[in-house]
């Protein structure tokens, strides 16, 4: 199959039609092979039923439904485990994202040897203070951090080699850091494509500010995991050891200060830098022992999805739809 669609959803009833129609069109045109995945993140409204009755017209349609809202992350590592493309394409369902990009992304990675193409809204239509500005600047952070050089991590538009996606795990808010996940596994032809954003023709944004706050961290999160994450001791112990040696430094100054400078002098105990040097050697301890714990958990842990699919939809792909 040449591409798989996968489309994260949460209450979108008034677009998908729009845009399954959209994208239907487009493949036809070029005559692509296609599945269309669509992943219901837990959607109140008749999202799921729209999903339903799409399946049922055309057998490309595949739906993924869960239980209840588990964020982005979680439902795009749902439609990425189903998504069987040779390329997989990623775009959110409000209509914000133009589905005539997706030929050029398809020969990006299939004809140019890309590993991922990230798009980039370089116009927007969305607030000024509400999101452009928080987004630049966490952009801006986020290619500090990482060394990728995009201008829009966040793009929900963007294009995978199949290896991408079966290589990478999205868990957590780590969807804005897939190119970063993608780098830390190997994929090193990373590249950008401007694309055209649309203002949202139903409903309201599903995020709010608290999705920057969390973007920060979660940055912070993904730089300690690609520097530490496989060998958690290179940090904790190495800062262990340097604090339990500057503790253990104090101690020896004062049994040597003790014995031998000044026997009649006040009691070791009694010396601000006794609880100096019997605070670093129990915090050097601790970072040691936190560092030696998290290089045996990541030799033993078994990885396992945090999310419950309530139902899948998923059919024979064939070349003819409606």
């Amino acid at each position: 199959m040449q591409l798989s669609i996968v489309i994260p959803l949460l209450n979108e009833e008034e677009s998908i039609k729009e845009l399954y129609d959209w994208i239907a069109s487009v493949m036809q045109s070029n005559r692509f092979l296609y599945e269309i995945i669509f992943v219901d993140d837990g959607s109140t409204d008749q999202s799921w039923n729209i999903i339903e009755n799409l399946s049922k017209r055309n057998p490309n349609v595949k739906g993924i439904r869960f239980f209840k809202n588990y964020g982005k992350s979680q439902a795009l590592h749902a439609g990425f485990k189903m998504a069987q493309g040779d390329v997989v394409i990623t775009m959110d369902a409000d209509l914000q994202d133009n589905p005539e990009e997706i030929p050029e992304l398809y020969g990006l990675i299939k004809n140019d040897g890309y590993d991922l193409i990230s798009g980039w809204k370089k116009k927007r239509y969305d607030s000024v203070l509400a999101k452009n500005l928080p987004s630049k600047l966490f952009n801006w952070a986020a290619r500090k951090t990482s060394k990728v050089k995009l201008h829009d991590f966040n793009c929900g538009l963007k294009a995978y080699n199949h290896n991408v996606i079966k290589a990478i795990e999205v868990s957590g808010e780590m969807h804005r850091y897939i190119p970063v996940l993608a780098k830390n596994a190997g994929f090193d032809k990373i590249g950008e494509k401007v694309v055209q954003h649309q203002a949202r023709k139903y409903g309201t944004t599903k995020f709010g500010m608290e999705r920057f706050v969390n973007g920060f961290l979660d940055l912070l999160t993904i730089w300690f995991v690609s520097k530490f994450g496989k060998q958690p001791m290179h940090l904790f112990g190495a800062l262990g050891a340097l604090v339990f040696l500057i503790g253990f430094s104090f101690s020896i100054y004062l049994g040597i200060d003790k014995l031998f400078l000044n026997p009649t002098g006040r009691l070791i105990t009694s010396r601000p830098q006794f609880y100096i040097a019997l605070s670093c050697m129990v915090i050097g301890t601790q970072l040691f022992l936190a560092g030696f714990l998290g290089e045996l958990f990541i030799r033993t842990k078994k990885t396992s999805e945090n999310y419950k699919i309530a139902e899948i939809l998923a059919q024979k792909n064939t070349e003819v739809s409606d």
